[in-house]
């Protein structure tokens, strides 16, 4: 729930990262090629589960859906900072790194903005 105007915003770029983020996962899943001898539906099912999961409260806006989306991130940005240092540099993990921190930042940003007005 958006609890002022100033939270429609926050709430809208931290979806377009969610959104990001989930495509890159699925294109790096592809690219530059896919493991060999592994299904790649159990790659995506992996990969997208715990994004996906949380997918209503962040389309709802929903403060607690944030908080929980914050921690999976966490994850997901550790993953990918050691993806793009063994990879030096490649250009997949270096962009989800960079997704999964604005994310993580925008989603924070999200809740600072969005809290309840005392009355």
């Amino acid at each position: 729930m958006l609890k002022n105007p100033k939270a429609r915003n926050t709430a809208l770029i931290t979806l377009l990262l969610y959104l990001a983020v989930l495509a890159t996962l699925v294109v790096t899943t592809f690219y530059p090629a896919p493991v060999e001898g592994v299904s790649i539906a159990l790659i995506l099912i992996v990969k997208l589960a715990p994004l996906l999961a949380l997918a209503v409260p962040v389309f709802r806006g929903n403060n607690r859906g944030y908080i929980w989306l914050a921690f999976v991130v966490i994850f997901y940005f550790t993953q990918a900072v050691v993806s793009a240092w063994l990879s030096e540099g490649a250009a997949g993990p270096v962009i989800l790194t960079v997704l999964t921190l604005l994310l993580f930042v925008m989603a924070m940003v999200h809740l600072k903005v969005n809290r309840p007005i005392p009355e």
